[in-house]
């Protein structure tokens, strides 16, 4: 689509949605916070949220593919890091969200 002409509100919705989906898994969300913390390898990962290498690696494969994280070849295996600066910021606004009361419902 041309810079100038703007996406109705549905196609917009179906380009995030996706996205939102690989979000809303605990397991990936905390795999993307721990990448957001600092760049990690699977067994980093791994270490960090106490899920098995293939569990792992399953969640990552979805964060790639929803193109939230990049993967790095360092020697034998990869480094994972955020995908840009674009998805940074947000995640940092998600993170504090856990640390206040000012959104929890009563």
């Amino acid at each position: 689509m041309p810079p100038t002409t703007k996406a109705t509100p549905a196609a917009r919705a179906r380009e995030i949605a996706p996205i939102l989906k690989a979000l809303s898994d605990e397991n990936r969300l905390t795999i993307l916070l721990a990448v957001a913390d600092h760049e990690s390898s699977v067994t980093e990962l791994m270490s960090t949220t106490g899920l098995s290498q293939t569990l792992v690696s399953h969640h990552l494969k979805s964060l790639r593919e929803n193109g939230l994280v990049i993967a790095t070849p360092v020697g034998r295996s990869n480094v994972y890091s955020l995908c840009c600066d674009a998805i940074a910021e947000p995640i940092a606004l998600l993170s504090m969200l856990a640390g206040t009361d000012d959104c929890a419902t009563e």
